[in-house]
């Protein structure tokens, strides 16, 4: 259980309680209270209320505070390198699904700690760059053995774990793939489910047709887990109008979209999970988030953090992305990375700095939050707090606590 914390001298907070005209509900010259772990009082330093008397001070200096970032897609439990399939792509070698078999040959043949090492860096990674929640996948595996194994290990350290059995036909069942879903949605899935929260699949081509991805999904939907979907990444397709169709909670890439995919996008509930970080390094053409936006669809950002197709996790990088070449504000952005994705993860006690939500405050090193588009690859998340407690390696220096 952290200790109380005022955090004080914000210049510029965001708290995502948005209003008409300010979808960030930003509060300038403000102070946050953080009580147990959670937000206790947010607003003007010159209303803090008598509760804050006493508490141990943090004192930013006239700092931008935002959310902590929400990363809804990653794929972070894995084993082995794709650098030279990256190589081969820049010079000019179209993507495809197919490549990640050679991460589930690596993934079975690394160790229980190899896998473990891995995963624990990259959090470590992805926390030093303002990501306070996390999803993880599953979908290297392709056994059951390592599914549930993947799975595991990525409960360690986080509650946002997806079974994605379904991400591609593994090789042994390439003359079958009937067979594989059956199996991804009998004895893999029963083995996984207790340590997910979600179910996902890979409806596209060269993956899974829309019939296998609906039996996929209604099977973890019977074991209670939420539902996902890859969708539209490769092509157009039926991804988008599935997850729609059945309530998914998130339909994530959305590169390739007709009418028909964003008028069912605008009247749903599902999520948008936009992830610029692919189009990047896969060199496909980017969603054009303004117009999405435009029609009322929510979107969230994520990093897809993966060794084939977008080997990173930096969240701002994904901000600048999708400033510069999706349309969005720097406003809409940040949202996007943290209020949008804590709505694809279904979660309202993440993204947002209001009373009662936990307490992930992220400090940037620049006075605004636009600087996380404007001052692209620079390292501005200065301090970090998950659930009111800073993270190991933060830059704060002594003489700004007090």
């Amino acid at each position: 259980m952290s200790a109380d914390l005022l955090v004080t001298g914000i210049g510029e907070l965001t708290t995502n309680v948005s209003t008409p005209d300010d979808i960030c509900g930003t509060i300038p010259d403000a102070a946050v209270l953080v009580r147990a772990g959670t937000i206790a009082w947010a607003g003007p330093a010159g209303e803090m209320p008598d509760a804050a008397a006493g508490a141990p001070v943090l004192d930013v200096a006239g700092a931008a505070v935002i959310p902590g970032f929400v990363d809804s897609h990653t794929h972070l439990a894995f084993g082995g390198d794709r650098s030279a399939e990256f190589v081969a792509r820049m010079a000019g070698r179209p993507y495809a699904a197919g490549g990640i078999r050679s991460t589930v040959a690596a993934t079975r043949a690394a160790t229980d700690a190899e896998l473990r090492a891995r995963l624990r860096a990259l959090i470590s990674e992805l926390r030093a760059q303002g990501t306070t929640t996390v999803e993880i996948k599953t979908g290297y595996g392709l056994s059951v053995a390592d599914e549930e194994r993947l799975a595991r290990l990525a409960r360690e350290v986080t509650e946002e774990v997806t079974f994605l059995g379904a991400h591609v036909v593994p090789a042994e069942f390439a003359d079958d793939a009937d067979a594989y879903v059956d199996l991804v949605a009998g004895p893999m899935l029963a083995a996984a489910a207790r340590h997910c929260r979600w179910v996902d699949v890979f409806c596209e081509r060269g993956a899974f047709t829309p019939a296998q991805a609906e039996r996929v999904l209604a099977a973890g939907a019977d074991r209670g887990l939420g539902l996902r979907v890859h969708g539209n990444q490769l092509g157009p397709g039926e991804g988008v109008r599935l997850a729609v169709a059945l309530g998914a909670a998130s339909v994530d890439h959305g590169t390739y979209l007709d009418a028909a995919d964003v008028a069912a996008l605008a009247g749903s509930d599902t999520v948008l999970t936009l992830l610029p970080g692919v189009e990047f390094s896969t060199r496909q053409p980017y969603p054009d988030a303004r117009a999405l936006w435009d029609a009322g669809v929510t979107i969230a950002l994520a990093s897809d953090c993966n060794p084939g197709s977008s080997f990173t996790s930096s969240m701002p990088l994904m901000i600048a992305l999708a400033v510069r070449e999706m349309g969005l504000t720097p406003d809409e952005a940040v949202w996007a990375a943290t209020a949008g994705g804590a709505a694809a993860l279904r979660r309202d006690d993440v993204g947002v700095l209001r009373p009662g939500a936990r307490a992930d405050l992220v400090v940037l090193r620049a006075p605004s939050r636009a600087y996380l588009a404007y001052r692209p690859g620079v390292p501005l998340v200065d301090d970090v707090l998950v659930g009111g407690v800073r993270m190991d390696g933060g830059a704060v220096s002594a003489a700004r606590r007090t």
